[in-house]
């Protein structure tokens, strides 16, 4: 299995890909405004690439529930100088975290080659186009509703059937947009329009997604779930979110979403390295 990200091509089976994030927000669940100002942000985005991470995401718009949305031309503002600044200092993919498809089409010439996009469930094809005219990788999120409504009672008859078929559909837009499917990633969208017990169907279920032939994308890190499930807050879900960056790799998952980067690689490696040694002798 091959993701191509414009002049980036990752081969699989290999070690999982750890995505750090970058949020250039004031906003933003866990670290919103520690990195608001460019120059941090650019500081911050070379620290986790030297403890691990192969994919930086960039955003400029909170999208926790019940976030304020910000207008394009300040999304513009904030990532664009940051995605410059990194892409001309490191050899890592960027990811540009956005719902807009005019700020994904500027922060690709300005060196991104991935769309992150939550918004994955539109009608509209604008960003298919983009990446399509682009090569860019693109990771298709699923969401129920959107983020100032995607937490109001969120419901499904089965949410793993749900999910399954929403990216068998969004394919053949993505296909019929121009985008191949070497360019696509999948991402269940943990937190995105589920309750808790949705969030754990989901992960409990991951290794049916592996059946859809395409590199599948988890980010649980430190979301609200862990907190209302464990009854921590948002500076204590650490543990929480390495039990499920280390669940989703043995369960087949390529591409974890962290904050956390140093911490994630160290046990997603471990993982790895105990799963490769798994036999199914008894001792």
């Amino acid at each position: 299995m091959i993701l191509r990200t414009r002049q980036f091509t990752f081969t699989f089976p290999r070690p999982a890909l750890i995505m750090g994030v970058v949020n250039i927000t004031p906003d933003s669940f866990f670290d919103g405004g520690q990195f608001f100002d460019a120059a941090r942000a650019v500081a911050h985005g070379l620290n986790l690439v030297a403890q691990g991470a192969e994919i930086l995401d960039i955003g400029g718009e909170s999208t926790r529930p019940g976030a304020t949305p910000v207008s394009e031309t300040e999304e513009l503002r904030r990532v664009l100088p940051v995605i410059e600044q990194i892409a001309a200092r490191v050899k890592v993919p960027l990811s540009i975290d956005t719902m807009k498809p005019a700020v994904a089409r500027a922060a690709l010439a300005a060196g991104a080659s991935i769309v992150n996009d939550i918004a994955a469930n539109r009608d509209d094809d604008t960003m298919g186009r983009f990446v399509a005219e682009a090569g860019a990788g693109y990771i298709c999120m699923h969401m129920q509703g959107s983020p100032p409504t995607m937490q109001t009672k969120p419901a499904y008859t089965n949410v793993v059937e749900a999910v399954v078929n929403f990216f068998r559909e969004r394919m053949k837009r993505l296909n019929a947009s121009g985008v191949l499917a070497d360019q696509v990633v999948f991402d269940v969208g943990v937190g995105f329009g589920k309750t808790v017990e949705h969030n754990l169907q989901l992960l409990a279920g991951l290794r049916g997604f592996t059946k859809l032939g395409r590199p599948l994308l988890v980010g649980a890190s430190r979301k609200s779930f862990l907190g209302a499930l464990l009854g921590m807050d948002v500076a204590n879900r650490l543990p929480a979110s390495l039990a499920c960056a280390c669940l989703a790799v043995e369960s087949g998952v390529q591409i974890i979403r962290a904050h956390d980067v140093a911490e994630t690689v160290q046990a997603v490696r471990l993982t790895e390295a105990l799963r490769a040694r798994q036999t199914n002798e008894l001792v």
